[in-house]
């Protein structure tokens, strides 16, 4: 119950955050991202605000064998630059800029954009399923690298 309490209060904050900074903006973020164009540099701030917290957890995480909540903290994943992370990283990019929305605020845009935020949310889920089945059908017969599980 504890677990889910703190679920649902990270996650409110995660969402009002979302809301205040401007993330579920398209426009907003599509500025941000218009780097030779009219760029909107205030997104900044939301990326700061979110690096530093993380920095500090990251040291406390290090030093602490068990969570808050009693769970343990799993090591930390080796980290390799590979294809997976470059392929992943450009569609990302390219979604994120083409439609101004990453996963977290296209949940909050999918109530809040009406028809359009809940097509480009059913749309991303899906591409989500369907990523695994369709790098395994295109994997060439004894290459692990594109289906390796994280």
């Amino acid at each position: 119950m504890k677990r889910m309490v703190f679920s649902a209060l990270s996650g409110a904050l995660f969402g009002a955050g979302l809301l205040v900074s401007g993330m579920v903006d398209t426009v907003k973020v599509q500025g941000w991202l218009d780097v030779f164009g009219a760029w909107d540099p205030t997104l900044a701030f939301v990326m700061g605000g979110a690096i530093l917290p993380m920095a500090i957890a990251w040291q406390v995480a290090e030093r602490r064998k068990t969570a808050v909540l009693g769970t343990p903290i799993p090591d930390r994943l080796p980290q390799k630059l590979d294809r997976n992370l470059i392929l992943g990283s450009v569609l990302f990019g390219a979604g994120w800029g083409l439609v101004g929305l990453c996963p977290g605020p296209a949940f909050a845009a999918a109530f809040l954009n009406g028809a359009s935020g809940l097509v480009f949310l059913v749309a991303m889920l899906a591409a989500m399923v369907a990523t695994p089945a369709l790098r395994r059908a295109l994997t060439p017969k004894g290459d692990t690298a594109w289906t390796s599980a994280r």
